[in-house]
């Protein structure tokens, strides 16, 4: 991964060569830390949305698939993945104050309800999911620099919402999300089965529909 001169704004920017970006003109820029005053702000809301984008094409570039992201967030999507001709679809939210179940093995997110119902609607034609990305408070943590790496302190968890029941009341919907959904390439792996399977039919091996 090559470096770049920092920007005057107090980040830096790094740009692969080779990646799609490059090839579109689209820099990726994550934000080293926001000041305000002697001390380390709580994340901006942007902040948190680059973070989480970001958190998501890194997994599903390991994971071989790719990342189509909309201008505008109308059908509750902030980014559609493609592997082997299927789709996936995630709603990406970032978080500083995790919550969880008292067993401390299942995170909850308040999701509202339109989103919710957008991601869970019969007639997707990509399984909508949601993907929570778990920060600390600290922004000046999130990246920790060393001589042939860049480590990012967050972690990342799903939960399937396409199908799901319909909200009973209220402006928002509490969602699960286990420790054990981690959004990782094995994660990315569940999402793409499922949605081969809601397309051909849960007897359909993957590649059997597809020539």
């Amino acid at each position: 991964m090559s470096t770049a001169a920092p920007l005057a704004c107090g980040c830096e920017r790094w740009l692969h060569p080779g990646s799609d970006a490059a090839t579109r003109g689209i820099l990726l820029i994550v934000v080293a830390g926001q000041r305000r005053g002697d001390r380390v702000g709580d994340p901006a809301t942007w902040q948190q949305e680059q973070i989480s984008l970001a958190y998501v094409l890194a997994v599903a570039t390991a994971a071989e698939a790719t990342v189509a992201s909309w201008n505008v967030d109308k059908d509750g999507v902030d980014a559609t993945l493609k592997r082997d001709h299927r789709l996936v679809e995630l709603q990406m939210k970032c978080t500083f104050d995790p919550h969880f179940l008292a067993d401390g093995t299942t995170l909850t997110y308040n999701l509202d309800v339109p989103t919710y119902d957008k991601l869970r609607g019969a007639f997707r034609t990509a399984p909508g999911y949601l993907g929570v990305v778990v920060v600390p408070r600290d922004v000046a943590t999130w990246l920790a620099h060393e001589p042939d790496s860049i480590l990012v302190r967050c972690s990342g968890f799903y939960a399937q919402i396409q199908d799901a029941e319909e909200a009973s009341g209220g402006v928002s919907k509490r969602i699960h999300l286990p420790r054990a959904q981690k959004l990782d390439s094995a994660g990315l792996d569940v999402m793409f089965e499922f949605a081969h399977q809601r397309l051909f039919g849960f007897d359909a091996a993957p590649g059997e529909a597809i020539a």
